[in-house]
């Protein structure tokens, strides 16, 4: 039995199927470049087995259990820690057990079709994920994770994975980023700088996180001008250990433009817990323009991931912490809210911002057409709720005739289920190569360029984009 169908996600018609199909063969095995995700670089400075079925599949995933939760399968019962220390399920067999005994909740879902590819594609699974199977699979599983093949290093390369990017907060050691290169290992594991724990007023340690960024940069962050410097420091100590990219977890999109005086009274309000919430927002604001000119500097990518309401949930958020699946998408401005950062950086060549979305509204109306004229901005990929096949094509569909191919970046897997990665990047391989068929069988492509595309697509866009 296969669990996949061959030409999943291939045009119906049969022409049309022949040349997506003939577009896909030739870039299928093209090397992955996974250049934002959330992988733990521990994985790969250890080396060490993965532990068992549920903690590879189920616990580390919110794709998985806001679905379990959001049909009555209470987080405890998935073995997902609690912040008081109450009881959790710690078999990771009954885990499994309720998950299989769930999975058909997964039906149509991208997600699904993820599980399923790791499953036959990576452990060699041919049955179906049931109640009845779910003993005979955690077992396969279980065994194969005992084999050095299935080590975190072994599957790295497995997976023709090229380039990975973790992301860690300004904070971290980046203790096991050191450790990957100290051990002479040839994979390529980077980290990217994620500093919104020190930038977010509203974040709960907010001002020891200040004072701890003092401690690690030997700078002043008590002053507005000591606390810039200790954002410099940090960044190079992350391009030191490969970093090429930022990345920005921010509520809005907006920006500001404050004059220094401005901007040092501002943080003078924040860093004495002295703040309005408007106050914050535009602390905030001010700060994606600083990050935007010392990339100008240090010539790393910006990223910025907007409007997402994080912790919708302040029962679950009490109880279990932040990623737990409930960030929900909201509507974002844009053209407004971007505008003071591109008044300063938008034209300038050394500066890149590649943009995300929650918020497809946005993608005809303002993101293609600010990424078709503004130098500096780029368009991430369909993220997270859009990271699907329905979602990947509107976003080809919605972006294509205004922003073009080549104002995108390729690919983003931004995952923490590590067998996922080349499971999303087939998905996402299948879906260019039917939008480009398409194109080429209504006449708005050439043959010849479709091919091209594809491979700049899978691969050449995110490597130029990230400048890796």
């Amino acid at each position: 039995m296969q669990l996949l169908n061959d030409d999943r996600l291939l045009p119906i018609e049969p022409a049309s199927q022949a040349l997506a199909r003939a577009l896909y063969d030739s870039i299928c095995s093209l090397p992955i470049v996974s250049p934002h995700g959330h992988a733990d670089p521990a994985w790969f400075a250890t080396d060490a087995p993965f532990g068992d079925p549920a903690t590879l599949f189920v616990t580390p995933d919110h794709y998985v259990f806001r679905m379990l939760y959001s049909q009555g399968v209470q987080l405890e019962k998935l073995g997902i820690q609690t912040r008081n220390g109450a009881a959790i399920e710690t078999d990771p067999r009954e885990i499994w057990r309720r998950f299989a005994a769930h999975y058909y909740l997964f039906r149509g879902t991208p997600t699904r079709l993820w599980i399923d590819h790791s499953l036959q594609e990576v452990f060699g699974v041919h049955e179906a994920l049931t109640s009845d199977t779910a003993d005979v699979i955690f077992d396969q599983i279980a065994h194969c994770l005992e084999q050095p093949e299935f080590r975190p290093r072994a599957l790295f390369e497995r997976f023709n994975i090229e380039v990975l990017s973790t992301t860690e907060g300004a904070l971290d050691t980046l203790e096991h980023h050191a450790s990957i290169r100290a051990s002479g290992w040839q994979g390529r594991v980077i980290t990217t700088y994620r500093p919104d724990a020190v930038i977010d007023p509203d974040h709960p340690e907010f001002l020891s996180n200040l004072r701890h960024l003092a401690q690690i940069s030997d700078c002043d962050t008590a002053h507005w001008q000591g606390y810039l410097e200790a954002h410099r420091r940090r960044r190079q100590v992350f391009r030191d250990h490969g970093a090429t990219a930022t990345d920005h977890g921010h509520p809005t999109a907006n920006t500001a433009n404050l004059s220094n005086d401005e901007a040092a009274a501002l943080f003078d309000l924040i860093a004495g817990g002295k703040h309005t919430p408007a106050q914050a927002e535009l602390f905030r604001s001010q700060m994606l323009t600083e990050m935007a000119k010392m990339s100008c500097d240090d010539g790393m990518v910006m990223q910025l991931h907007a409007g997402s309401f994080r912790n919708h949930s302040q029962r679950i958020f009490e109880g279990f912490g932040s990623d737990k699946g409930f960030d929900i998408p909201r509507s974002t401005d844009y053209v407004n809210g971007l505008q003071p950062l591109l008044d300063v950086t938008g034209h300038d060549p050394r500066f890149k911002l590649i943009l995300f979305t929650l918020d497809e509204t946005a993608y005809a109306r303002e993101l293609a057409p600010l990424a078709g004229v503004y130098p500096a901005l780029k368009l991430g990929p369909a993220w997270w709720f859009y990271d699907s096949p329905d979602g990947m094509r509107r976003f080809r569909e919605l972006t294509t005739e205004t922003a073009g191919f080549y104002n995108t970046v390729g690919f983003n897997d931004d995952t923490r289920a590590f067998c996922s990665i080349p499971a999303r990047h087939d998905v996402a391989r299948r879906v260019d190569s039917t939008f480009l068929a398409s194109l080429v069988r209504t006449g708005r492509l050439r043959e010849t360029e479709a091919f091209e595309l594809a491979h700049d697509l899978t691969y050449g866009l995110a490597k130029k984009a990230y400048r890796l």
